[in-house]
């Protein structure tokens, strides 16, 4: 519900309580009158060393959703926005359609957008029919994200996990090695990069890519703002945050 500060949206965030990129990343891509409002998944156990580790921390992730979307429903959002990723990758398209259903059920029907919903509407907008996925997920996580764009039809080049080993440390990989790893799942044959997991800084670095290498390179913190102003109605061109938010 707008308010005197935010007349125009008034956004509900949720984030993992290890997440310090999305917030960052957010309010550098806001348009006058519109804010995000965090309800942080608490998470009790940051370990992602492994592929049973990084499935144990999903599940304790699922655990927690329910608490942070009633936390953050009582400030009266007009939109649920999901600043994590992997979860609404899981599952293929099945999967993300469960999980945008379960977040609705707990929120009075308000509209989602989810990582991987935006980053499909992003890729359709750009017209992207062969990509390079790059995440900071073990292989358990890279293989469901290849799963979700393989079952919408796209054709996937290569994924690149950085296999980062906390949920923390993601948001401590180097610009350079943002960018190496979408350099790595790139050809010419390639229509767009793509990039999941939410706490990994991303969107400045694909947004200096993109003009580099004449292609869409979609940080996914730039696909779900984008996916949530536009479907709010909110068409504000933002420039330095990539071309999802400057074109279209």
């Amino acid at each position: 519900m707008p308010n005197i500060v935010s007349p125009r949206a008034l956004m509900g965030l949720i984030v993992p309580s290890t997440n310090t990129t999305v917030e960052a990343e957010y309010n550098r891509m806001t348009p006058p009158g519109v804010s995000w409002h965090a309800g942080r998944i608490w998470i009790r156990n940051e370990d992602l060393a492994d592929d049973a580790s990084f499935e144990q921390f999903l599940v304790e992730l699922r655990e927690e959703l329910g608490r942070a979307l009633r936390d953050v429903m009582t400030c009266r959002p007009d939109r649920i926005v999901m600043g994590m990723s992997a979860e609404t990758f899981w599952g293929g398209k099945e999967g993300n359609a469960q999980f945008e259903a379960f977040v609705k059920e707990r929120c009075d029907g308000l509209p989602v957008t989810t990582g991987a919903g935006a980053c499909h509407e992003a890729l359709t907008k750009v017209g992207a029919r062969k990509i390079g996925i790059i995440t900071p997920y073990q292989p358990v996580g890279d293989e469901q994200v290849r799963l979700f764009f393989e079952e919408l039809g796209y054709e996937v080049h290569a994924v690149q996990g950085l296999a980062c080993t906390s949920a923390t440390n993601i948001a401590d990989v180097p610009a350079e090695d943002v960018r190496k790893a979408f350099l790595d799942v790139n050809s010419s044959d390639v229509d767009a990069l793509v990039q999941a997991g939410t706490n990994l800084p991303a969107v400045e670095v694909a947004a200096r890519l993109e003009t580099e290498i004449g292609k869409p390179v979609i940080a996914i913190n730039a696909a779900t703002a984008w996916h949530a102003l536009r479907t709010a109605g909110i068409d504000d061109q933002l420039t330095g945050h990539g071309s999802l938010l400057e074109r279209f």
